[in-house]
């Protein structure tokens, strides 16, 4: 998968800005804040339909302006022509998402065909944030290519929406009959999501394992542990026994909404024993494994983004990193970061096409 060409108009802080892209290497020059991730987050965008930073689309919309269109042409490993994809922002309106100007019924009809792994600083959130930020990791990587799971999840959800509903009625007012309903289509959906989420940590641990060692140089044990309420309890069971508990508090306290992915190092968790630079490699070695779960289950190379990941590492990692995604085993790559160095290193090893571009203020220019 390669994203030719890219228009953009009044992404955040971008006004106007036309691309010609490298199918291997682009390379994005600035200092903070002049627009660097605000491009990346865009190529995200068109993605996944929705930024990688900011779940408000109209906070995505240049705030001197009413509409925000991204555009951007694709080709496919396999197929003659071009794929376009077009995605116009108005505010207070409905957001547009089109493919070959042919709009999308459903959103999540979308997700998937542009198969992308993004690494951000932002990503420091799924060690030292809660237990939904690793969910949603989770849940991200397996729903790319597997609809049947992104469309459980979707269900799953409502359902636990309308039980929690239904709990937090008058005692007098609760519908029991309902109350089953919710819980069977909760059990029905919850125990194939937790399947799914099994077999993608048991294959998924050894390929994170390799990146680690290889990213960090040593002979850490970096691993996790997938902890669920459905590994030794019936679920349909555990909803009707926890039911008199969940009316008092009045929210669901049984099911796959509470999972948890616990990430550790030497056995121990990484949040509390982990360095900084061991929590950076922890969380890029994640991505990268995520970018080779997605090239093996899916159809499509994904498109891989790396967002300013090179603060902050020392020399040995940032090297073993370069080393990483210089190999054929990836396919176009956008990189943003302060240190033209950085680009120069990685340039250095590869001999394939790439565009170094400087990004001052919200305009993008071609490296002089």
């Amino acid at each position: 998968m390669t994203l030719k060409h890219l228009s953009i108009i009044n992404y955040k802080n971008l006004a106007q800005v036309e691309l010609e892209l490298s199918p291997k290497i682009n390379c994005f020059v600035g200092n903070n804040g002049m627009g660097k991730t605000n491009l990346l987050d865009a190529v995200y965008y068109l993605s996944f339909c929705r930024s990688y930073t900011n779940p408000v689309d109209s906070q995505i919309i240049k705030h001197d302006a009413d509409v925000c269109m991204l555009q951007g042409r694709y080709e496919l490993e396999g197929q003659d022509g071009e794929e376009e994809i077009y995605c116009g922002l108005r505010r207070r309106q409905k957001k547009q998402f089109k493919r070959n100007k042919k709009e999308y019924e459903k959103l999540s009809d979308h997700i998937g065909f542009i198969p992308l792994v993004m690494i951000s600083p932002a990503d420091i959130e799924i060690i030292q944030g809660g237990s939904e930020e690793r969910r949603k990791f989770m849940d991200m990587a397996i729903s790319q290519f597997d609809k049947a799971y992104m469309h459980a999840l979707i269900r799953y959800n409502n359902a636990l929406q309308q039980r929690n509903a239904t709990l937090k009625m008058d005692d007098n007012e609760i519908d029991f009959t309902l109350l089953e309903l919710w819980e069977d289509q909760m059990a029905g959906e919850g125990e194939l999501i937790f399947e799914k989420r099994q077999a993608f940590v048991k294959e998924f641990i050894p390929v994170f394992d390799e990146f680690y060692k290889r990213i960090s140089l040593s002979n850490e044990k970096a691993t996790f542990d997938y902890v669920s309420q459905l590994r030794e309890n019936n679920f349909r069971e555990a909803l009707r026994q926890t039911r008199r508990r969940d009316i008092a508090v009045g929210h669901t306290t049984t099911g796959i909404h509470r999972d948890e992915l616990e990430m550790l190092l030497d056995g121990f968790p990484i949040k509390k024993v982990g360095s900084q630079g061991q929590n950076k490699t922890y969380f890029v070695s994640m991505k990268l494994a995520q970018f080779h779960y997605l090239l093996k289950t899916g159809k499509r190379t994904p498109i891989l983004l790396l967002d300013d990941i090179f603060d902050r590492l020392d020399a040995y990692r940032v090297e073993e990193i370069v080393k990483l995604v210089s190999s054929n085993e990836f396919g176009q790559i956008f990189i943003s970061d302060t240190n033209r160095g950085s680009f120069d290193k990685i340039l250095e090893r590869i001999n394939n096409s790439h565009h170094i571009y400087s990004v001052k203020d919200g305009e993008i220019t071609v490296y002089a």
